[in-house]
């Protein structure tokens, strides 16, 4: 999408002033683990940004790792991916940044992160602030390995929908970045991915006076779309092969993904690209009326989602659905439509509830969860 020439000029206006929109510092010959950015004379952050963990040197002689650290200053806003943003370009031949959208997600985002510590490397990655909430630990997880987090909106609504008031569209997003504070215990970057690449003009004009980074992509996997591990392989080689460099777009939400990302990393070493870490000079500061709603809904998700005391197994206890018209009303009045309940049922999808084509009923075996929508049932077995 075409954003507004005078939002880039300005943006690249204060990169320039601040004297360069990123410092670069090379990891050390022969070592593959990631290493510190320079320092930077800028002012001290607020507060810090999400710790991570030290890091242990690389146990693996030929592992990917990272070839150099970037550090970026957001002031104005700018944006990163030549799909949308032709302004700014630091990549140098053979140069790829690996980003991952919607996570946390059980078991796929772990894969990933495995995937990369194996070869000590690293990505960015861009959660969906309700997954963040639902699983904080995963998230923490990403924070302990060394990679760095921004944001990617609240529940993944396309900010060009013309039924949302700008009001609603900055909500989306200051509610994602306050759920990625809220799971990790520290602000995270401020960088940011608008959902399915639809960036609304008013939207960039936003982040910009909020000093946030907007990334796009220099090339999609698609992995979205893929029926196989080898698919999401081939089409970001392919592409890769095309470009020469670029940032790549990929979802750690994906099992195919997080499949295929070892061959994937494989192949990238074998045909010579290296990994660029980015980072920010400062965390997000995020606005305190988003982290007291955050707050809020964290305490009545724990209210709504305790845990069965009528479990047959209380080392796997379950969190029980709405019960009674009280509980049932704020469920419907906080999730009205069937995305945001598909979101809203995604905790339980992890623990053992089944979500599938049928009618909702109650049978003998099968406990429903009382909501259905179109032509979909939830419920789990007793």
């Amino acid at each position: 999408m075409r954003i507004a020439a005078g939002l880039i000029f300005a943006g690249v206006v204060s990169l320039c002033a601040t004297g360069t929109a990123w410092s670069q510092t090379p990891a050390p010959k022969g070592a593959a683990a990631p290493q510190a950015a320079a320092p930077v004379a800028v002012p001290a952050p607020a507060r810090a940004a999400a710790p991570a963990a030290a890091k242990m040197p690389c146990a693996n002689p030929n592992a990917l790792g990272i070839a150099r650290v970037v550090e970026i200053d957001t002031t104005g806003g700018p944006g990163f991916g030549f799909e949308h943003f032709k302004q700014l370009d630091f990549l140098r031949e053979k140069e790829v940044v690996l980003t991952f959208d919607d996570g946390p997600w059980p078991l796929n985002t772990p894969s990933v992160l495995k995937t990369l510590a194996d070869e000590c490397t690293t990505g960015i990655f861009f959660p969906i602030g309700k997954h963040a909430t639902y699983y904080p630990e995963i998230l923490k997880q990403v924070a302990a390995a060394g990679h760095t987090i921004g944001a990617h909106t609240w529940s993944h609504a396309t900010l060009t929908n013309k039924k949302l008031t700008e009001d609603q569209r900055k909500e989306e997003i200051e509610k994602g970045f306050s759920a990625v504070k809220w799971a990790l215990g520290a602000p995270p970057s401020p960088f940011f991915r608008f959902p399915a690449l639809q960036h609304p003009p008013e939207m960039v004009t936003y982040l910009g006076t909020r000093n946030v980074a907007i990334f796009s992509c220099d090339l999609d996997s698609f992995d979205f779309k893929a029926s196989k591990p080898q698919t999401v392989i081939d089409s970001v080689m392919k592409k890769l092969d095309k470009l020469g460099k670029g940032i790549v777009l990929m979802h750690d939400f994906q099992k195919h993904t997080a499949e295929a990302l070892p061959d994937l990393l494989h192949k990238l070493k074998d045909a010579g690209y290296k990994v660029v870490q980015m980072k920010a000079k400062a965390p997000v500061q995020t606005i305190a009326q988003y982290d007291e709603e955050i707050l809020k809904d964290a305490k009545l998700r724990q209210a709504i989602l305790h845990v069965s005391a009528r479990s047959r197994r209380p080392d796997r206890a379950r969190p029980a659905f709405p019960r009674g018209p009280a509980e049932l009303a704020t469920a419907k009045a906080d999730y009205p439509d069937e995305d945001s309940w598909r979101d809203r049922i995604g905790p339980f999808q992890s623990q053992g509830y089944i979500v599938e084509p049928g009618r909702c009923v109650i049978r003998g075996g099968v406990r429903t969860c009382r909501r259905a929508f179109r032509h979909r049932c939830c419920y789990r077995r007793t």
